[in-house]
């Protein structure tokens, strides 16, 4: 999975830019439909692993690394705070579809906020960085969508 994913990232999506500038990111459905009860340090290092294989493509000095192993720390909270779900089971099969987008849309907006600041924060580009920021994740989202429509993850997970 983390190999299919990064070579789509690196061969396939990183080759499209749409409006001229913005690039869709699908390698983080890894951290967002790995299943919740497995081991949380492998889940971490494979993260990880994802994230600094797209740095190493990308010569972007652990950027994607960083983000994705943070998105991956916090995505129990992320999961919680945007399902509004208390319990300590987890699934997607529970959730309504509003619920599932906005955890999507909530975690791919969340590692965009991280890989975008650490790359480009200035204060004086501010509202740049943030445009880019909400661009990139509602672009990203509509590719995570349709890789979750198509594998049936709201079903399986």
């Amino acid at each position: 999975m983390i190999a299919l994913l990064t070579a789509l990232q690196i061969f396939v999506l990183n080759r499209i830019t749409l409006f001229g500038k913005f690039t869709p990111v699908l390698y983080p459905v890894f951290v967002m439909f790995y299943p919740f009860f497995r081991n949380r340090y492998v889940f971490l290092g494979l993260s990880f692993l994802l994230g600094l294989t797209i740095d190493a493509f990308l010569g972007t000095w652990g950027i994607n690394a960083f983000a994705t192993t943070i998105v991956a720390y916090f995505r129990t909270i992320i999961f919680r705070t945007s399902t509004d779900t208390s319990t300590d089971f987890f699934s997607f099969q529970s959730l309504q579809w509003s619920q599932f987008l906005f955890f999507i849309l909530s975690s791919i907006f969340f590692h965009q906020l991280v890989v975008q600041l650490l790359e480009f924060f200035k204060l004086s580009r501010f509202f740049e960085v943030f445009f880019n920021i909400l661009a990139t994740s509602l672009i990203s989202f509509v590719f995570i969508l349709i890789y979750a429509l198509a594998l049936k993850i709201k079903q399986k997970v």
